[in-house]
């Protein structure tokens, strides 16, 4: 299968600068976090990449954006919260990582085959960003989808990464709706959707374990073909 084929904008690349300026309410309130936690990496967080570099990626994963004590605090996508936990230890149960999910960026935990990323790379407050800056920060997410020419497969988590993702790809969102386990081809990769990992989703029963396990499954299959 053939990877998909985006034409990102000239002016981005896949990943933003440290004092990234275009979303204003998000680089102040980024920037009021450094001076609280200087500690922190602050900053918009980069996609993590497998060691053996873009060009091994056939699986990429798209979150929302970082949790304010997970990836802002330690630079890694879903690293240092829940949703971690769930995601790191089921992509090493199918072989997606390996090593150990410590919750750390130097727990030496690697991916295999799989990157990981977020619609939106800088942490909003109440983990809500608005319109503005999902579009914003979507001239991101298409050259990250681009820069992958094996990626063969794209799991979306939560609505709002879904629907980005697919204006990423290039469609409609309206004739590519949301669900949970859903598979959906467009521009040469299957878009796989799952509802969100996050604590909240799990505390109610939005989305059991066994749930987020069948759709790795699924794509482990799916790729394996």
């Amino acid at each position: 299968m053939t990877a998909a084929v985006l034409t990102a904008p000239l002016v981005a690349s896949p990943e933003p600068d440290r004092d990234c300026p275009l979303c204003p309410r998000l680089h102040d309130f980024i920037a009021q976090w450094r001076q609280r936690e200087p500690s922190w990496f602050n900053a918009p967080v980069p996609t993590f990449l497998p060691p053996e570099g873009e060009d091994a990626v056939k699986l990429l994963i798209v979150g929302l954006a970082p949790g304010l004590r997970g990836a802002n605090r330690t630079g890694r996508p879903f690293t240092g919260d829940f949703a971690g936990d769930l995601l790191y230890n089921t992509l090493i149960a199918h072989d997606f990582a390996r090593g150990q999910f410590k919750a750390r960026p130097d727990d030496g935990l690697e991916l295999v085959g799989t990157a990981i990323t977020n619609a939106v790379r800088c942490v909003p407050p109440d983990n809500k960003p608005v319109g503005a800056e999902i579009a914003t920060c979507r001239t991101f997410l298409m050259p990250t989808i681009a820069r992958f020419k094996n990626l063969r497969a794209v799991l979306a988590l939560g609505s709002i990464a879904h629907q980005s993702t697919v204006r990423a790809l290039g469609q409609r969102v309206a004739a590519f709706p949301f669900r949970h386990g859903g598979q959906q081809q467009t521009n040469g990769v299957t878009l796989f959707s799952s509802y969100h990992c996050s604590r909240y989703n799990t505390n109610t029963g939005v989305l059991t374990e066994a749930m987020f396990v069948n759709v790795f499954s699924e794509i482990e299959e799916f790729l394996q073909k």
